[in-house]
């Protein structure tokens, strides 16, 4: 598999949309996205909110696949495929799957699943804060 290096011509354009904040600064739980594939873009979304955080912009026009596998984060349209850095929507590379054609591409990654995910970590942890202030209040009361 032939691949090159990224440069700036690799996307269009990526943008970060979201304002900073002390909670994003210094968040006390991992901020969850949600990756959508939309016509020539992959936007991540917070899973909370339904905020824009970044889009990224890929050549083409088509139907956008993304994958998330846990660590990676790919997307391909007409024929080409993209790795991209899941916090910022920032290519880290790419490939035009030469002479293989323009049409729909389908992903698949053999990164096997961990047992604890970013969103079990974090939900774990409010669990134990609402267990420990609740704690607090009947020892209080």
């Amino acid at each position: 598999m032939k691949m090159r290096t990224p440069n700036q011509a690799d996307v269009v354009h990526s943008q970060n949309i979201a304002t900073p904040t002390p909670e994003s600064i210094m968040p006390r739980d991992p901020q969850v996205l949600v990756y959508v594939g939309i016509k020539n873009c992959v936007v991540a979304l917070d899973d909370r909110t339904g905020g824009e955080v970044w889009r990224a912009e890929l050549r083409g026009s088509d139907y956008v696949t993304v994958l998330w596998d846990g660590e990676a984060l790919l997307a391909a349209n007409s024929g080409e495929v993209w790795r991209l850095d899941s916090r910022t929507g920032g290519v880290l590379w790419r490939n035009e799957l030469k002479g293989l054609g323009r049409g729909l591409v389908s992903l698949a990654s053999g990164r096997r699943a961990t047992d604890a995910s970013e969103v079990d970590i974090a939900a774990a942890k409010r669990r134990r804060v609402a267990q420990n202030a609740a704690g607090a209040g009947a020892a209080a009361g």
